[in-house]
């Protein structure tokens, strides 16, 4: 049953501001049944040309996500990984430089700098915002996005778009040149004395009321932390051009280090231009997972075992929470699943990415570099760091002798079946093993009392000796 109109006014949101509920309709002639609404529990808010949240289907979701989700098996399309194009396009999808339509897990972020943005605009006053976090939480991302939002508001209100300089803090050939860009960009050089600097004539420029432009000033400054000096001095003029009399500069911060704004804050408190700081946190296993589920739920086929995905979004969850990790992962997966086919004799056009396949793309992302290093020494060598760890493993310390090392290494040598090299050798062995970084060894006046140290994680020789076939049977492997 269809229920009453109510008022419109009741259902249109306040300037600004976001829908409430996901099930509510953007207008009165687009309304949607309970039964839709409910069922579409994976629906994520859009914000639409006027700036509003408002419900938006997910990406590659043309009528809802509920039908994309369920839809039967004549509907959807068929998986076939031996198709060329088919690989191509789920690689193309996981890519981390493909961005996604909407960035779900990351709402209440965008709506509180879109509203600050719209904030300083409505006031005409000029403000500074710090976004923070750790690599691969959506930071640049998101602001791309509130960029888009905030433009299109402005259109929608009928008022003039700010000018918006956008600038990785990394290609500046130095920390100043961040002013020389904002004249050129803003247009502000007009007038310039030739005896002044870019950041004098900025000033200048906010401190009057007759340079006063008739136009908003926005710029996201990415990889902000490059600017960081000795002095923190480019860093607070940036905040302190915020903060002149006649200033319309919105400044948008954006930086990895979570105490950057900790470091420099009680001085730009003293200046008055705290700017306002969101965090960005790592994030959790079911963010990651839903962030797959979008990218791949656009390509309108099955590809992965839905516990093989879960098992990627746990296990990068606990370790970084880095959204890009995810998506090597998955792609790393899907070239696992793709040499596993070319060498099959079998027709297996059905096939998807299972467990097998993400944990051996796993192993594969997580591995150290220091493991390509062990894998690639010749074999003494290699049996000399395995006596290592068998040796502290055994006796409970992370430092030993070279003599107490060498009877390590022979014990493995004729358990094996090899040859061990003379003391001498053994000796030189080592030096390169310390020349490569890998062991420290100590100056001592005898060679046999060499105080000797593992330079490197045990669980890295562990894990690069662990897949050869001659220490399978080695202690260190236990």
């Amino acid at each position: 049953m269809v229920p009453k109109e109510s008022n419109p006014s009741r259902k249109r949101s306040s300037p600004g501001g976001y829908s409430e509920s996901p099930c509510k309709a953007p207008s009165p002639g687009k309304w949607r049944s309970p039964r839709r609404c409910n069922g579409n529990r994976d629906e994520v808010r859009s914000v639409g040309e006027n700036g509003n949240l408002s419900n938006g289907d997910l990406i590659g979701s043309p009528k809802s996500p509920r039908k994309e989700l369920f839809r039967n098996s004549n509907q959807q399309l068929k998986w076939n990984p031996r198709d060329p194009a088919q690989m191509q396009t789920v690689k193309h999808a996981l890519h981390v430089a493909t961005p996604p339509a909407i960035v779900v897990c990351r709402e209440k972020e965008q709506k509180n700098i879109l509203e600050f943005c719209k904030s300083c605009f409505q006031q005409s006053k000029a403000g500074s915002l710090y976004v923070c976090g750790c690599p691969g939480t959506g930071k640049t991302l998101s602001i791309g996005k509130v960029k888009e939002y905030f433009l299109g508001w402005s259109k929608e209100v009928g008022v003039p778009s700010p000018d918006v300089l956008t600038i990785n803090c990394t290609s500046l050939t130095s920390t100043s040149e961040i002013f020389s860009q904002m004249l050129v960009k803003f247009e502000l050089s007009k007038g310039k004395a030739t005896n002044t600097s870019p950041l004098q004539h900025l000033q200048d420029i906010f401190s009057q009321k007759k340079h006063q432009s008739g136009r908003m000033l926005l710029m996201i400054a990415d990889e902000m932390d490059y600017l960081i000096t000795r002095d923190h001095a480019v860093l607070h003029d940036l905040f302190m051009l915020t903060t002149l009399p006649f200033s319309r500069f919105i400044l948008i911060g954006i930086a990895n280090a979570i105490d950057l704004a900790d470091r420099f804050l009680q001085k730009l408190e003293a200046l008055n231009c705290k700017p306002v700081v969101i965090t960005f946190r790592a994030y959790s296993k079911d963010q990651i997972l839903k962030i797959l589920q979008q990218r791949i739920m656009a390509l309108g086929y099955d590809v992965f075992q839905p516990a093989a995905l879960e098992y990627c979004a746990r296990k990068v969850a606990a370790t970084s929470g880095d959204i890009r990790k995810a998506l090597d992962i998955c792609r790393c997966a899907i070239e696992v699943l793709e040499a596993e086919l070319k060498g099959s004799v079998t027709n297996k056009e059905t096939e998807k990415v299972s467990f097998h396949h993400i944990e051996t793309a796993i192993s594969r992302s997580f591995k150290s570099p220091v493991v390509d290093i062990i894998q690639s020494l010749p074999q003494h060598q290699q049996v000399i760091l395995c006596s290592f760890v068998r040796l502290s493993q055994h006796c409970k310390k992370n430092a030993t002798t070279l003599a107490e090392l060498n009877r390590s290494y022979s014990e493995i040598c004729k358990s094996t079946q090899i040859r061990p090299v003379g003391m001498m050798d053994f000796a030189s062995l080592c030096t390169a093993l310390n020349d490569q970084g890998l062991l420290e060894i100590a100056q001592s006046r005898g060679d046999k009392s060499k105080k000797i140290k593992l330079k490197v994680d045990s669980s890295d020789i562990t894990f690069a000796l662990k897949g050869i076939r001659f220490f399978q049977n080695c202690w260190c492997d236990d």
